[in-house]
C-alpha cells in the first residue's frame, strides 16, 4: 500500500506540474514562478499530502540530470570564450557571498560560525534551473545568457564544496584554511578529471553505437555515471556532470547519427521539462512546514524577520557590488581589443539582477544537521531568499531588460547566418558528390541529390526577402505535402480498419510517412507568425515609407581585419550597394534575365551584382539568374536587392559579409 501511495504521489506531482506549466505557457506567464505560487497555496490545503524535499534525493537524483540537460544545450566554445566572467561569478562571487552572508548571520543570531557560513554557502549560488528557465524566454543578448548559464552550471560545485567544508568544520570543531583550500582544489580538480574521463569513455561507446535507442540510453545514464564516482572519490560530482555534458555535446556532431541526436534532444527536453517544473512546485509545497517549524521556535518573530530580511538583502546586494567592482578592475587591466571584453553597463545591470535562487538552495539547507542551533530560522531564511529572488528578480528581469533597451538576438540576422551556414554545407556536399560520381550513376539520381541538398538552403534564403504577400515555393511545398500526407495517413487508417494489411506492415509504412513529415521545415510553415518575418516586415515598412534602409545583419564590414574573403573586402558594402540613377531608384526592380526571357513573374527574390549592377533572381527562383550571371562573368560578390537588406554573398568562397 505504501508503494502504491508513493507511486500515486509521484504521478500526482507529475500531472500537476504538467497541467500548471501547460496553462502558464498557454497564457504566457513564467511557468517556474507560477508553479512556486501554486505550490505555496497548495501547501496550506488540508487534503494535499506533505511532500518532503529530501536533500539526498534532490542533490543525487534531480540535480545531476538537470545540470546535464542544461550542459548539453550549452556551447563549449562559448563557455571557454567567456571563461573569465564565468569564473569570477561562479567561484569568486560564491565564495564572497558565503563569507559576507555568514558574517551577517553570525552577527544577528547566536549560532556557531560554521552554521552561519553553511547558510552563506546555501544561498550563494544562483540556480541553473532558475537561470535557464527565465533567461530562455526573455531574449537577452547571447553573451549575457552564456555568462549566466555558465555561472549557474559551475557555481553549484563551488557552493556545495563550501557547504561541505562548513559542515566538516562543525563536526571537527575548527576550520583550517590550508585544509579548506586543499579540499577545494581536490574537489574541483577531481571533478574535472572524472568528468573528462567519463566523457571520453561514453564518447567512445556512443561512436560505436549506430542504434539511436542505445545512444539515448547511454545519454540518460551519463549524468549518474559522472556524478556517483566523483562523489565516491571525494570530488565534485556536480562539476563532473557539467564537464561530461559540455564535452559530449561538443563531440555529438561527429559521434552521433542524426537520428540519435534528435532522440537525445527530445528525451532530455522532456526530462528537463518535468524535473525543473516539478522542483519549483516542490519548493512551494515546503512553505507550510517551514512556517510551522518557525512558529514553534523560541526565537522571537521580530528577530526571525530581521535575520531573513538581512540575509535576503545581503544576498541580493553583494552580487551587483561584486559585478561592478570586478568589471572596473578588469576594464582597467584589460588591453583594448581583448577577445573577452568587459560587458557594457546595461549588460552588467542585467547580470547583477539575474540572481534567482532555487533547487540547490532549498535542497542544501535541509542538509543542515538536525541538532544545528536555530536550524528552523536558517531554513526559513534560505526559503525566503529562494522565493523572493524567484518572484522578485525573476518576475522583474524581463521588465529590466526591456527598460534598458538591451537588444536580444536579431531573428533576421540569425536567419541569414543560418542560411549562409547551410549554403556552405550544401557546397561541401556537392564537392563530395563530385568525388563519388561514377559513370553508372543515372542523371536523374544526380539531379535529385543536387535538388534535395540545395532545397534546404533555398528555403532559408526565401525567408529573408519581402515577397509582397506571395507564398514562397518551399512554403507551398510544405503546405501541399502536409495535406497529401494527411490523405495518405487516412488511407492507412482505412486499410487498418478493413484488416487488409497486417499491422506490422502498416506500422512500417506509417514510420516512413512520419519521418517525411518530421523533415518538413516547421519554421517555414510557421513563417507568418515568426519573429523573422515580423522583423523583415518592419524593414520593408521602413523602405516603403522612405526611412533609411537598415542592414539586416551586422557582419564583418569590408576591409575589416577579421574578414577572410578578399572579394568581400574589396566589394562595396554600403546599405545602398552600387550608386543608382534616380530613375533606376524609382523604378521597381525585377530580374533582368527573367525579363529577357519573358518570365518576369517567375522570381522569388532579387540579388544585385556588385561588379556591374546586374539584377538577377535568387537560387530559389526557377531560372537562378543571379548564380548564372556569376558563372558566366565570374563577378564574385552579390548583394540582396530586397527592401531594407544589405547583406552580401561571395560566390567564390561561399562567405557572408
Amino acid at each position: 500500500m505504501e508503494e502504491s501511495g508513493g507511486i500515486g504521489l509521484l504521478v500526482g506531482v507529475a500531472a500537476a506540474t504538467t497541467l500548471v506549466a501547460g496553462l502558464a505557457e498557454r497564457f504566457r506567464y513564467p511557468a517556474p514562478l507560477v508553479l512556486l505560487v501554486v505550490g505555496a497555496v497548495a501547501a496550506v490545503v488540508p487534503w494535499v499530502p506533505t511532500v518532503p524535499l529530501e536533500p539526498h534525493v534532490v542533490l543525487e537524483g534531480v540535480l545531476p540530470p538537470l545540470l546535464y540537460a542544461a550542459a548539453i544545450r550549452s556551447s563549449l566554445t562559448d563557455f571557454t570564450s567567456n571563461r573569465r566572467g564565468i569564473t569570477l561569478l561562479s567561484v569568486g562571487l560564491v565564495v564572497v557571498t558565503t563569507l559576507v552572508v555568514g558574517a551577517v548571520v553570525a552577527a544577528l543570531l547566536p549560532v556557531p560560525l560554521w552554521a552561519a557560513f553553511a547558510l552563506g554557502a546555501v544561498v550563494a549560488p544562483p540556480d541553473a534551473v532558475a537561470a535557464t528557465a527565465v533567461a530562455r524566454g526573455i531574449g537577452m543578448p547571447r553573451r549575457v545568457v552564456t555568462v549566466l548559464e555558465g555561472e549557474s552550471l559551475v557555481n553549484d560545485a563551488t557552493a556545495l564544496v563550501c557547504l561541505r567544508t562548513a559542515l566538516a568544520a562543525g563536526a571537527a570543531g575548527s576550520v583550517s584554511w590550508a585544509g579548506t583550500l586543499g579540499d577545494f582544489a581536490v574537489s574541483a580538480g577531481g571533478g574535472f578529471l572524472v568528468g573528462a574521463a567519463t566523457a571520453w569513455v561514453l564518447g567512445r561507446v556512443r561512436a560505436r553505437t549506430s542504434d539511436a535507442v542505445l545512444s539515448t540510453a547511454v545519454s540518460l545514464l551519463a549524468p549518474f555515471v559522472a556524478y556517483l564516482p566523483a562523489e565516491h572519490l571525494g570530488a565534485s560530482g556536480v562539476l563532473a556532470v557539467v564537464v561530461t555534458g559540455l564535452l559530449l555535446s561538443h563531440s555529438s556532431l561527429t559521434q552521433l547519427s542524426g537520428a540519435a541526436r534528435l532522440s537525445e534532444q527530445t528525451n532530455w527536453r522532456t526530462i528537463q521539462f518535468l524535473l525543473e517544473n516539478a522542483v519549483f512546485l516542490l519548493i512551494g509545497l515546503q512553505a507550510d512546514d517551514v512556517v510551522v517549524a518557525v512558529a514553534a521556535s523560541d526565537v522571537p518573530l521580530a528577530r526571525t524577520a530581521l535575520v531573513c530580511a538581512a540575509v535576503l538583502a545581503t544576498t541580493v546586494l553583494v552580487r551587483p557590488a561584486w559585478v561592478y567592482a570586478a568589471a572596473a578592475v578588469i576594464r582597467r587591466l584589460t588591453p583594448p581589443g581583448h577577445r573577452e571584453p568587459v560587458p557594457d553597463a546595461r549588460s552588467l545591470a542585467v547580470i547583477s539582477w539575474a540572481g534567482m535562487r532555487g533547487v540547490v538552495t532549498l535542497a542544501a539547507v535541509f542538509a543542515l544537521p538536525q541538532g544545528t542551533p536555530y536550524r528552523e530560522v536558517l531554513v526559513l531564511a534560505a526559503f525566503v531568499v529562494a522565493a523572493a529572488t524567484l518572484l522578485g528578480q525573476g518576475a522583474t528581469l524581463p521588465w529590466l531588460v526591456r527598460r534598458l533597451g538591451l537588444p536580444g538576438p536579431d531573428p533576421a540576422q540569425d536567419a541569414l547566418l543560418e542560411a549562409a551556414a547551410l549554403q556552405q554545407a550544401h557546397r561541401a556536399g556537392l564537392a563530395r558528390l563530385e568525388e563519388l560520381l561514377t559513370p553508372d550513376v543515372p542523371p536523374q539520381v544526380l539531379e535529385q541529390l543536387r535538388e534535395r541538398s540545395g532545397g534546404r538552403a533555398d528555403a532559408l534564403w526565401e525567408r529573408l526577402g519581402s515577397l509582397d504577400g506571395r507564398e514562397p515555393p518551399t512554403v507551398q511545398y510544405a503546405r501541399l505535402r502536409r495535406a497529401m500526407l494527411e490523405a495518405e495517413r487516412a488511407s492507412l487508417v482505412r486499410l487498418r480498419d478493413e484488416r487488409v494489411v497486417p499491422h506490422e506492415v502498416l506500422r512500417r509504412v506509417q514510420e516512413v510517412l512520419d519521418v517525411e513529415e518530421s523533415l518538413l521545415d516547421r519554421s517555414v510553415t510557421e513563417q507568418a507568425s515568426s519573429g523573422v518575418l515580423r522583423a523583415l516586415l518592419d524593414l520593408d515598412a521602413d523602405a516603403r515609407t522612405g526611412a533609411p534602409a537598415r542592414a539586416v545583419v551586422g557582419t564583418r564590414p569590408p576591409g575589416a581585419p577579421g574578414s577572410a574573403c578578399p572579394e568581400l573586402r574589396a566589394a562595396p558594402g554600403g546599405a545602398d550597394g552600387l550608386p543608382l540613377e534616380a530613375a533606376e531608384r524609382s523604378r521597381p526592380l525585377d530580374c533582368a534575365g527573367c525579363r529577357e526571357e519573358g518570365t518576369s513573374a517567375g522570381w522569388t527574390a532579387l540579388r544585385r551584382c556588385l561588379t556591374c549592377g546586374y539584377v538577377g533572381c535568387c537560387d530559389s527562383s526557377p531560372r537562378r539568374h543571379a548564380t548564372r550571371h556569376f558563372e558566366a562573368t565570374g563577378h564574385p560578390v552579390m548583394r540582396s536587392a530586397e527592401p531594407g537588406e544589405a547583406w552580401r554573398w561571395c560566390y567564390v568562397h561561399s562567405e557572408l559579409g
